[in-house]
């Protein structure tokens, strides 16, 4: 799910423009005011930006240009001004796209959607297999060694990368018959866990420790 602002003082256009996007998949936000639009940018780190020329306050091209200073943020130029349009596109202030009003909403998602796969980094590939039915976990063709608990953990872990679990969701996990065991179990488990990983694969570090939450396992690019 990609984030996208949307710069645009009408607000009829801008809830259309984010309504479709919702319906598409995407994270909508909106602004009306050019002065509004750098400050927003840098709160919300949207992963891309829908940009009007005709802001009130700032305009399109004074913000483009700025944020070009120090940003490859990917933008859309929304435009009634077609004499712009190569100043847009150009090296002078570096737009990635632009369309040209009155445009179609499914139109403007579709260049949303195309831009964001021009412009977003593809995700590392996975080197971990799982055989579910045998209880398996594998690196690169390679089994891991670990106990029925441990895959358990490593399961869970590997099959959601970057979400955060917690010692008690790991419990939950690792045990299903509500035993009293205390929460620094877990920890025993992962380091058990981080070292055959560092066995098979040294200083890849895949389970990482979240300070006052719990842990995730991540991927890394080149892993």
């Amino acid at each position: 799910m990609a984030r996208v602002l949307i710069a645009e003082d009408e607000p009829k256009i801008a809830q259309l423009l984010a309504d479709y996007l919702t319906q598409a998949g995407h994270a909508a936000l909106t602004v009306g005011e050019g002065d509004r639009v750098l400050p927003a940018i840098a709160t919300e780190r949207p992963d891309l930006l829908l940009l009007d020329i005709m802001l009130p306050g700032k305009d399109g091209l004074a913000i483009l240009r700025e944020l070009r200073r120090d940003s490859e943020l990917p933008v859309i130029m929304l435009t009634a001004r077609v004499e712009e349009i190569d100043r847009l596109l150009g090296l002078e202030l570096g737009a990635d796209d632009y369309i040209c009003k009155p445009f179609s909403p499914r139109e403007v998602v579709a260049r949303v959607r195309a831009l964001l796969r021009r412009t977003t980094p593809a995700a590392p590939a996975n080197p971990f297999t799982v055989d579910e039915e045998a209880q398996r976990v594998f690196y690169l063709g390679r089994a891991v060694p670990h106990t029925t608990t441990e895959y358990r953990l490593l399961h869970a872990l590997l099959t959601h990368p970057g979400r955060i679990y917690s010692r008690d969701q790991l419990l939950d996990l690792m045990h299903d018959d509500l035993r009293d065991v205390t929460d620094r179990v877990v920890d025993s488990h992962i380091r058990n866990l981080r070292r055959k990983l560092d066995d098979m694969a040294p200083g890849q570090n895949f389970i990482h420790a979240v300070y006052g939450a719990g842990y995730r396992f991540e991927i890394a690019e080149g892993d």
